[in-house]
């Protein structure tokens, strides 16, 4: 005797469905995709001066910077007036550039920013900028 089996029955398939895993998957990529763009990094507090044409920082650039209390931090080290310019002496050959980005407070005086200047060129730095912030829209 032989038993036909009919069209009615039909194969299903056991195992987990991955359509749900994949939307969830999906919702943490663009969470921490979002939530990393608020990460602030900790650093020096400064009030730099505001200008329209703000350029972006190049990464490959040495960075002097120069508080309000004009205490100063190259490469995120601190850093004497007296010491700056062997400072500067030892790093210069590490940065293909030869540039330093001095981001002084917008409180420093004129004067001091000079002095650091002329150290600076004094020890074979080629090209030297200094750091603003964006103006924002409708301050003046």
């Amino acid at each position: 005797m032989k038993f036909r089996r009919s069209g009615r029955l039909k194969r299903t398939n056991i195992g987990p469905d991955i359509g749900p895993m994949a939307d969830i998957v999906f919702l943490l990529l663009i969470f921490f995709m979002l939530s990393s763009s608020f990460v602030i990094q900790p650093g020096i507090e400064l009030n730099l001066p505001k200008t329209e044409t703000s350029q972006p920082q190049l990464k490959d650039d040495m960075i002097l910077i120069i508080d309000s209390e004009q205490k100063m931090h190259l490469d995120n080290e601190p850093v004497s007036v007296k010491q700056l310019g062997r400072a500067i002496k030892e790093r210069l050959p590490h940065y293909k550039n030869k540039l330093l980005i001095i981001k002084a407070d917008q409180d420093v005086k004129h004067g001091f920013v000079v002095k650091v200047m002329d150290i600076a060129k004094q020890n074979n730095v080629k090209k030297l900028a200094i750091a603003t912030e964006r103006k924002k829209k409708g301050k003046r």
